[in-house]
């Protein structure tokens, strides 16, 4: 398969790091298409442990070209400080890393905003990581955004900045009571990080067009999940760019007919960080047995996360609306040794079943679950690297959720390393449909 999606299912936090870096090993070009240095990806080799923000996790394999597309907002001091630690850590970056010139930049008022912003909203708080990053998309759909290509034109970068802290400063003292900032500062501290990251900045759009035109296997990887997507999330309390598949063609400058597949990240379970309603959320020592054992605190924030029983409602939804051709299912380690499991089927609100979505933030925090109830196994999968060998019990959950996903299972993750993983189906070389279709045609003609 030449042109692979990867999404998140759920609300973030699937593991899709781990799966992205797996698959990389088959794809020649690895492409970040949305969300900032809010995301938190971490992959395990026997080399040690890297935490991602930015960064595509592909850039662990060599020889594979790392692209920032345009729809990332970045944050240049977070970038720098990134490529510095993984540079500490043996990690190779020089022309294999490039960043698109559309991006958008996030300003040291962006911070400040997100913060002050959400103290002001109260019991209303998103959860946000007060990384910048809604703040530097509002300016992006208002067109005042600054984007990484203005950064080396220093009287265009200056010009910008000034126009925008005319605004910017009066909310900060006068609806924040927070300080304000000074062009100069601001543009004395930019103009020191364009130093450092000129040499990476490129035109990616064209540089994947190129790449696909070659035959090259390009593998999109998308941050958060399904359901903090702006568009199709719980909303509002989302992040603020498109995290769905469709994202990959916006955010990376290339069409819909170059995608042969998209591949969803499931946990075996469910979590969730910040605020927001979660249907199966486990306030209870099941909840925290899960939260413990899959070690579920953020990577970006440390906060933990919530933690509930598999959601096929969301799962379902996330299919449709991307896509799905198939789905990794991760983490089914930390379910090792539990009596039973849940499913959730549907929520019942005011006496209606809805085995569908609703779009109603007001079902959704105030809904039932309905569960489906099967059995657990006792026997560890931690070490199980073939299908045929895991409990039979976990094959029929793993069955079940394909059922229910309507989407086969490719991979399965039992645990945080590389090698803990059963891949049934390399979703990266499976035959793309769209260049069978192609030579089908040529051979006709």
């Amino acid at each position: 398969m030449a042109n692979l999606i990867v999404v998140g299912s759920q609300w973030g936090d699937e593991g899709k790091g781990k799966i992205v870096d797996i698959l990389a090993h088959d794809a020649n070009v690895i492409v970040r298409f949305q969300g900032g240095s809010n995301a938190g990806h971490t992959v395990v080799t026997r080399k040690g442990t890297y935490v991602f923000h930015l960064i595509p996790s592909g850039i662990l394999n060599r020889g594979k070209i790392c692209i920032l597309g345009n729809g990332v907002a970045i944050d240049p001091g977070a970038l720098i400080e990134e490529l510095t630690i993984l540079q500490t850590q043996g990690v190779k970056i020089g022309k294999n890393l490039v960043i698109s010139q559309r991006a958008h930049l996030i300003l040291p008022y962006h911070k400040v905003i997100d913060h002050a912003s959400e103290q002001a909203k109260g019991t209303r708080r998103i959860g946000t990581t007060g990384k910048g990053i809604g703040p530097a998309y509002a300016d992006k759909m208002a067109r005042v955004g600054i984007q990484m290509g203005d950064l080396f034109h220093p009287t265009v970068f200056r010009k910008k900045v000034e126009d925008n802290l005319v605004e910017v400063n009066k909310l900060l003292r006068y609806v924040y009571g927070v300080k304000g900032y000074s062009a100069k500062t601001i543009c004395r501290e930019y103009m020191a990080y364009a130093d450092q990251i000129e040499s990476f900045v490129g035109d990616d759009s064209l540089l994947i067009h190129k790449a696909i035109d070659r035959g090259r296997n390009i593998l999109f990887e998308g941050a958060q999940g399904t359901h903090l997507d702006v568009d199709l999330g719980t909303y509002p309390y989302v992040t603020s760019s498109s995290a769905c598949a469709g994202g990959a063609c916006t955010g990376a400058g290339v069409g819909p007919t170059k995608i042969d597949g998209v591949l969803g990240v499931t946990k075996a379970y469910s979590t969730r960080v910040g605020s927001g309603p979660f249907p199966t959320e486990l306030s209870d020592t099941i909840g925290g047995g899960l939260q413990e054992r899959g070690n579920e605190f953020g990577a970006t924030t440390g906060r933990a996360r919530r933690c509930g029983w598999l959601d096929a409602v969301i799962l379902r939804y996330a299919s449709r609306v991307n896509g799905f051709s198939s789905l990794a299912v991760t983490k089914l380690d930390v379910l090792d040794g539990a009596p039973y499991l849940k499913i959730c089927m549907g929520y019942r609100y005011n006496g209606k079943l809805y085995r569908d979505m609703p779009a109603s933030l007001h079902i959704l925090t105030e809904c039932e679950p309905v569960y489906e109830v099967m059995q657990g196994w006792a026997a560890s999968t931690s070490h199980v690297s073939s299908y045929k060998r895991l409990p039979a019990e976990a094959k029929r959950y793993l069955e079940r959720i394909e059922e229910l996903a309507q989407c086969p299972i490719d991979m399965i993750s039992t645990g945080s390393r590389r090698d803990q993983t059963i891949i049934i189906r390399n979703p990266m070389v499976q035959e793309s449909p769209r260049m069978k279709g192609a030579k089908a045609i040529r051979s006709a003609s």
